[in-house]
């Protein structure tokens, strides 16, 4: 695209971790800047077309690899240490501060797809934040689900934690995208089975930074996702308890196709509605 750049780097996580990140800009000079997360298992270049369109219209934007995804990712995953706590701590954590470091942005904002949302807040990065945008962010208790499909995913929770134990991760072919970590798939599980999804787990000081973010939130839940029902997206944002929330369902009549899931929001035919729609946001704030 003509005057975008879309430069690969090596940031240090918060603990020095290497994660591998994408930086997109264009060649206008812009003090606006905003980092992507990722959903569970998906690569950062899921979300190059997404992040082009910001870029272009003067937004420099970041996108980047959890540990033990896509190109952040060790030789082996079979022993190795990584959480989904860990991926907000140590690795979104360090890749915003690393945007507030070496982009010195006047406004950075968060784009949170699914899990990169449901995060944000074990991140402690709401000092820095001035608009946080979710899309298909959820809690992942299982009884959010509708009748049938819930007892499905409770098998897969009980299931998840005993298949990581046995292949020493848990092989991306099982239908969850990349290979995730065992550490990462166990907890992830682990908060699954129960009603508080993570909240469940985290300490007093980790809610609040939930409880506390005050930034605008503009969230995104869709009426053909079977992976967030809007049962399950209601219930993550009943924790972002202290801030304005603009919460848009699409359904048939709204959206402007026929499908969209889990993932399509970020797919190039959306750029002339559902991509317009957050710039404007993100202008205006």
């Amino acid at each position: 695209m003509s005057g975008i750049t879309a430069h690969s780097l090596t940031l240090p996580a918060r603990d020095g971790y290497p994660l591998a990140a994408t930086l997109h800009r264009s060649a206008q000079t812009s003090n606006n800047v905003v980092l992507v997360n990722s959903g569970t298992g998906i690569r950062r270049s899921y979300y190059h077309q997404f992040a082009s369109f910001l870029a272009e219209n003067n937004f420099a934007t970041l996108t980047f690899d959890y540990r033990g995804i896509g190109e952040s990712r060790p030789q082996t995953l079979r022993g190795f240490s990584a959480s989904m706590r860990a991926w907000a701590q140590q690795d979104m954590a360090g890749a915003a501060q690393w945007c507030a470091r070496e982009l010195r942005p006047e406004k950075f904002f968060l784009v949170g797809h699914s899990a990169g949302g449901q995060l944000v807040g074990l991140a402690g990065i709401n000092h820095l934040v001035h608009g946080l945008v979710l899309v298909a962010a959820q809690s992942g208790y299982w009884r959010h689900w509708p009748p049938l499909t819930r007892y499905r995913y409770a098998a897969l929770w009980h299931m998840m934690p005993l298949i990581a134990g046995a292949w020493g991760y848990l092989p991306g072919k099982l239908g969850i995208g990349e290979d995730l970590p065992r550490g990462v798939a166990c907890e992830w599980a682990k908060w699954c089975r129960h009603p508080e999804y993570l909240f469940g787990f985290s300490h007093a000081y980790e809610l609040q930074h939930y409880q506390n973010f005050s930034a605008p939130l503009l969230a995104y839940s869709f009426w053909d996702d079977g992976y967030a029902p809007k049962r399950a997206v209601e219930a993550l944002l009943r924790e972002y308890s202290s801030t304005a929330i603009t919460h848009k369902h699409l359904t048939p009549s709204t959206s402007p196709s026929a499908r969209i899931g889990h993932f399509g929001f970020f797919r190039e035919q959306f750029r002339a509605s559902l991509w317009q729609e957050v710039l404007a946001w993100l202008r205006q704030h």
